[in-house]
């Protein structure tokens, strides 16, 4: 309900006035302002102004916060006004338009029913009708007038009552009433006695506020051009794309876009990333159409795919690293000793270079499995890259991008795959690399595996620098049958073959596991006695490492799988030395002495094969004829000399030996080395060779537990071997008792271990003539 006020004159010498204080705003005589009013006390004193002369007297709070203000919270100059209009809310407010008619002064307080009255006094502004006066009114109109075109919050009809209105204090009332200040402000103008000092504050306050909405013009105008061009852009980029879709060539902007991401993603160095980007902004020209487009497009892509910055935290923990290499392998101390010290060097250095290793042994000793166990050890990815029978050069380097399907080299492909900088990269079977009119694959790894070259590795399809030095390079091989330059850049970590003991505690720590889990045999349903994997070892195995073993193993696994299936079997199968016949058959392998008897012209020697050590046996006959030298058995042209050498020392030495000097004229004489089907080369049989010459020439036996390797010179001096280690092994393994070892390779007796020493007599002999007394029989 709203109620109409109509007004009358009062006289404020005689008359008190409800008392409303203001919040947040002031009220200027000569202004009209809605108010709303919550207040119990403010509401009742409406109500009495309402029911009386419709004065009130309007004054603002010091502090707009307090809730219900005492008088001394109220300022003293404020506003009587009078109420045009009353409007009572639902929510019990009261909505009041009041027009401020002069402003006065509280003289005194009086405490009424609910509300609070005053006493007021006129407060009229000093003002002399000086000329400057009126200059500064007519300067206070123009700047109002610029102010109001800024501002269009302010209506223009301000300004025509402005220019009609003479007497200074209203004029200065309507113009602050409209101007934008802070309250303790507009207090303080209101206040003011003087119309010069008014009208100063009044022109400085309007200035002020030219400058600011000027600057807000020009700020405004700039972000419309911007948004303009913006909307022009994006008006023109829509249509482009609507035209591209109709042509079917909105994935390839959408395309652009993603490749631009992952180049961003990818953190390449400045020189790659200027590279990817250059080739990106030729994409980006291309019709997606065109077949160089999807050239560049997987270049880019092969790019992004490589890893620049991420890279595994490397493990530096000793006994940690320790303890998973036992873990994973039995034996081979060497090995896990290097890696523990390449370990402890990494806690010290962050970039050690000097880190490739190249894995040489027989087949089955574990050198790939050892690679994985590494890079558990060390905390670096796992990645395996097979060298056998690659021919062509690119396979390392990649090919130019200029042939169609050219991709990356093996080492950025794999590098590509396991998303690190430093991973264990091993590099298998590396001496079975092989070179043919497409190059030769091992000068290619020359780059890859020298710690001084490899931080710049050039891929022909990268055409970019990338770093292979974080990376730890393992290599494995069977022989060192590789290129002298690729061998120079490699740490050579030889293992040779398993002795029967560790075989036997490699079978029962992994093997017997492992084949009964990979068979599905249940603890409860097998078990393996050591008598019987030592037989397994002797009579149906002879190698260097231990992949026949487990075969082996499976085989008995499954046998049991297969009565336990059938229900022929219902106890648990207990695996011996007497029960390994039923599962695997008869034996396979002679074990114990290589000949049981002494016999004339037969003579046991050590070879070294790429499976390990191998007993050799080599056989001399004579007969009648006219001194032809005849061998046979697969010899290389190295064995054929050493036969010649040996022959030539027995010559020189027939009258010493009670041979009759005529001999190579009257007899013919025939060496073989049985398993003729197998190649056979090397010199170090000739000790042998002389002794089964001798022994076929004196008619003196030779001694069947006694075996011999070493090189024989023309002065009959027998010369250093390789392979002593393999070669001991093997006589251990054949049940040879002595074994005859040139004098020159006692250091290498320290490699051997000291249960093989322990077990066979080994006798250090300078000349041949030591070996005879030793290996014939008297």
């Amino acid at each position: 309900m709203g109620t109409e006020a109509t007004t009358e004159v009062i006289d404020l010498t005689q008359e008190r006035v409800p008392l409303l204080p203001l919040r947040d705003v002031v009220v200027f005589p000569h202004t009209v302002m809605p108010l709303f009013v919550g207040r119990k006390s403010s509401v009742s004193a409406i109500t009495q102004a309402m029911g009386t002369n419709k004065y009130i007297f309007l004054v603002a709070q010091k502090d707009e916060k307090t809730e219900n203000p005492g008088n001394d919270d109220l300022h003293q100059v404020g506003t009587l006004a009078t109420i045009l209009q009353m409007l009572k809310l639902p929510d019990g407010t009261i909505k009041v338009l009041v027009e401020g008619v002069k402003r006065a002064k509280i003289n005194q307080f009086f405490e009424a029913e609910d509300y609070t009255e005053v006493s007021v006094s006129e407060f009229n502004l000093e003002s002399n009708e000086s000329i400057e006066v009126k200059a500064m009114m007519r300067l206070a109109l123009d700047s109002f007038e610029t102010y109001i075109k800024l501002n269009k919050k302010i209506p223009e009809e301000v300004l025509k009552v402005l220019q009609d209105i003479s007497d200074v204090e209203r004029f200065s009332d309507v113009i602050i009433a409209n101007l934008n200040l802070k309250l303790n402000e507009k207090q303080s103008l209101l206040e003011g006695d003087h119309a010069k000092d008014r009208l100063d504050k009044v022109l400085a306050v309007i200035q002020g506020e030219i400058d600011v909405l000027s600057a807000e013009k020009k700020i405004q105008s700039r972000v419309r051009k911007q948004m303009e061009s913006n909307q022009k852009d994006y008006y023109l980029n829509e249509q482009m794309k609507s035209i591209q879709k109709e042509l079917g060539q909105a994935e390839e902007e959408n395309e652009i876009e993603d490749l631009q991401v992952s180049i961003n993603k990818a953190k390449m160095p400045k020189a790659v990333k200027a590279k990817a980007e250059s080739e990106l902004k030729k994409l980006s020209r291309m019709s997606s159409q065109s077949s160089d487009a999807s050239i560049i497009r997987t270049y880019i892509e092969n790019l992004c795919d490589v890893p620049w910055k991420k890279k595994t935290i490397i493990n530096k923990d000793l006994k940690k690293a320790q303890k998973i290499l036992d873990g994973d392998h039995y034996g081979l101390n060497k090995v896990k000793e290097r890696i523990l010290e390449h370990l402890a060097v990494q806690t010290r250095v962050t970039h050690n270079k000097a880190n490739i290793l190249c894995l040489v042994g027989p087949p089955g000793v574990g050198k790939t499995s050892l690679g994985e166990s590494i890079a558990k050890a060390v905390n670096r990815k796992y990645v395996r890259m097979a060298l056998g029978g690659v021919r062509d050069e690119a396979e390392i380097r990649g090919h130019r991008r200029t042939y169609i399907g050219a991709m990356p080299g093996s080492i950025v492909q794999k590098m590509q795959k396991v998303k690190v900088k430093n991973p264990l990269f091993l590099l298998d079977e590396i001496e079975k690399m092989a070179s043919d009119y497409r190059g030769d694959p091992s000068s290619a790894m020359l780059e890859v595996l020298d710690p001084e070259q490899n931080h710049t590795f050039n891929d022909h399809y990268l055409e970019v620098d990338y770093d292979l030095s974080q990376v730890m390079f393992v290599a494995t091989a069977n022989s060192l049958d590789l290129p002298q330059p690729l061998l120079d850049r490699m740490e050579i970590i030889e293992l040779s073959g398993y002795t029967e003991d560790e075989k036997v505690q490699i079978a029962k720590r992994h093997l017997v596991a492992k084949a009964m889990s990979n068979n599905g045999v249940k603890s409860s349903e097998i078990d393996f006695k050591d008598s019987a994997i030592l037989d397994i070892i002797r009579y149906y195995t002879r190698e260097a490492g231990v992949r026949s073993l487990s075969r082996t193993i499976s085989t008995i696994c499954r046998k049991v799988v297969k009565e336990v299936v059938l229900k022929k079997r219902k106890s648990r199968a207990i695996i011996n030395a007497k029960s390994l016949s039923k599962y695997l058959g008869v034996k396979k392998f002679r074990y114990g002495l290589a000949e049981e008897h002494n016999q004339v012209g037969e003579v046991t020697g050590l070879a070294w094969t790429s499976v390990g050590g191998d007993l050799l046996t080599i056989e001399a006959t004579a007969y009648k004829g006219k001194g032809k030298l005849n061998y046979t058995g697969q010899l290389g042209d190295v064995m054929k000399e050493s036969i010649q050498a040996a022959m030539s020392v027995v010559r020189t030495r027939a009258k010493e030996l009670d041979i009759a000097d005529d001999f190579q004229e009257k007899l013919d004489i025939h060496i073989h080395v049985p398993d003729g089907s197998t190649p056979k080369d090397g010199p170090s049989a000739g000790a042998a060779m002389c002794t089964a010459l001798v022994s076929v020439l004196t008619g003196r036996k030779v001694k069947a537990d006694v075996a011999m390797t070493g090189e024989i010179t023309l002065r009959g001096e027998i010369t250093p071997i390789g392979g002593l280690k393999e070669k001991m092994l093997a006589a251990l393994r054949g049940g040879i008792k002595t074994v005859i070892i040139p004098d020159d390779n006692e250091r290498e007796l320290s490699e051997v271990p000291d249960k093989i020493k322990g077990e066979l007599n080994v006798i250090k002999v300078k000349w041949i003539d030591e070996v005879l007394d030793i290996a014939l029989e008297k």
